[in-house]
C-alpha cells in the first residue's frame, strides 16, 4: 500500500528539485496534449522554448521577452509577500485592470497638453492608487467582517472586466475614433507614453520598475523587521501573535503592496506596450503571475527567473500560434499545467511516499 508520510522537517532537497520536475513534467504532459492535437510534439516545443531564444528570428523575440515577463514579475512580487504571510490575493488582474484605467483617465484628462515632467509621474501614482483601492476592498471585507479574501478579490476581477468594458465605451472613448471603442493612443501621446528606453532592449519603466521591485522585496524580507513578521505570519500565526504581529495589519499591509504594484503594471503596460485602453486590454498577467510567485519559490530572485520564463512561453506560444496553427487555448493550458505539476510535486517537500506491506492476520 502506498501512503504518504508527513516529513519531521520540509526536505530542502525537494525544496530545489520541485521548480526542475515540474518544468520537465510540464513539458513532457505539454508534448503529450501537442501530439493529441494533430501537431509534433517535439516541434512545438521547439517554438516554445528554443526559436524565441536561439532561432532565426530570436533578435526579435529577446525584445518581446522583456516586455512580456516585466509585468508578471512586477505582479508576482506584491502576490509573493501576501502568500508567503497566508494572505491570498488570487484578483491581481482586476487590480492590474483598475491600475491601467486609472492611469489612461489621468493621460486622457490632460490631453493635448504636453508636460511629461508632469503628467506621466501623476499617471504612475494613479495606476498604483487605483490598483491600492481595488485590492482595499477584500482587505477590508477581510478585516471587519472576516470573509474569504480568495473569493472577494477573484470576483472583483470579473467586475473590474465590466468597468473597463463601460470605459472603452464611455467615457474614455476616443472622440475621434468614428464609435469604436477604445481610447486614444497613449503611446503617441507624448506625455502619455512609456517607450523603450534603449533601442531594441525592450527596456522601458515597467521593466526597470520590476528590477527595483525584486531589489527592494529581497532587503525587505532578508533584513527588515517586516520581512521577518511576513514569514512568521505564515509559517506560524499564532507565535506571530505573541510576537506583537497584528493580523489585520499585515492583511492591509500585504493586499495593498499587491494592488500597487499590481496597478503599476497595468500603468506601465496601457502606456507602453499596449498604448491604449480598450475592452480586451487584460491579458490574464494578473493570474499568470501567481505561476511566476509560486515557481519562484516565493523568493524574489526566484520570481525574477520565473518571470523570465513565463515570458517566454508567451512569446514562443505565439511563435507557435502563428508557425503550426496552434490554438491559444492550448498554450494557455500549458501554462496552467505548470502550476498544476508545480503544486503537485510540491508535496514531495512536505510528504514522503512510503511503500507498507499489510500484514496479513
Amino acid at each position: 500500500m502506498i501512503v504518504l508520510e508527513k516529513r519531521p522537517t520540509p526536505s530542502k532537497l525537494w525544496a530545489y528539485l520541485t521548480p526542475i520536475v515540474a518544468i520537465i513534467a510540464t513539458m513532457v504532459a505539454g508534448g503529450l496534449m501537442f501530439a493529441a492535437l494533430g501537431n509534433d510534439p517535439f516541434t512545438a516545443l521547439k517554438y516554445i522554448f528554443w526559436d524565441p531564444l536561439l532561432g532565426e528570428f530570436a533578435f526579435f523575440y529577446r525584445e518581446q521577452l522583456l516586455i512580456k515577463a516585466g509585468p508578471l514579475i512586477l505582479i508576482a512580487i506584491g502576490l509573493s509577500l501576501g502568500f508567503r504571510a497566508g494572505i491570498w490575493n488570487i484578483g491581481a488582474e482586476g487590480q492590474y485592470i483598475m491600475g491601467a484605467i486609472f492611469g489612461a483617465a489621468v493621460a486622457l484628462a490632460f490631453y493635448p497638453l504636453e508636460a511629461r515632467w508632469l503628467i506621466f509621474p501623476l499617471m504612475i501614482i494613479a495606476g498604483a492608487l487605483g490598483g491600492f483601492i481595488w485590492a482595499m476592498i477584500p482587505a477590508i471585507l477581510k478585516t471587519r467582517f472576516n470573509t474569504n479574501e480568495i473569493l472577494v478579490s477573484l470576483l472583483l476581477v470579473y467586475v473590474a472586466e465590466q468597468v473597463l468594458a463601460m470605459m472603452a465605451f464611455g467615457p474614455l472613448r476616443n472622440p475621434d475614433g468614428q464609435g469604436f471603442p477604445g481610447s486614444r493612443s497613449l503611446a503617441q501621446y507624448s506625455s502619455s507614453s512609456n517607450p523603450e528606453l534603449f533601442a531594441g532592449t525592450g527596456i522601458h519603466y515597467g521593466v526597470v520598475a520590476a528590477t527595483i521591485a525584486v531589489l527592494i522585496a529581497a532587503i525587505l524580507l532578508s533584513r527588515h523587521r517586516v520581512g521577518f513578521d511576513i514569514k512568521l505570519m505564515g509559517v506560524a500565526p499564532r507565535a506571530a501573535a505573541f510576537s506583537g504581529v497584528n493580523p489585520k495589519k499585515m492583511v492591509i499591509l500585504c493586499l495593498g503592496i499587491s494592488g500597487g504594484l499590481a496597478g503599476l503594471a497595468g500603468v506601465f503596460e496601457v502606456s507602453g506596450p499596449s498604448g491604449q485602453l480598450t475592452e480586451s486590454f487584460n491579458q490574464g498577467y494578473g493570474f499568470t503571475a501567481i505561476i511566476v510567485a509560486f515557481l519562484g519559490r516565493l523568493n524574489p530572485l526566484g520570481i525574477l527567473g520565473a518571470g523570465l520564463l513565463i515570458g517566454l512561453t508567451y512569446i514562443g506560444g505565439d511563435a507557435a500560434q502563428a508557425g503550426m496553427g496552434l490554438p491559444a487555448a492550448a498554450i494557455q493550458a500549458f501554462q496552467g499545467m505548470l502550476l498544476f505539476f508545480l503544486l503537485a510535486c510540491d508535496l514531495l517537500t512536505q510528504y514522503r511516499v512510503r511503500v507498507k506491506r499489510e500484514v496479513a492476520v
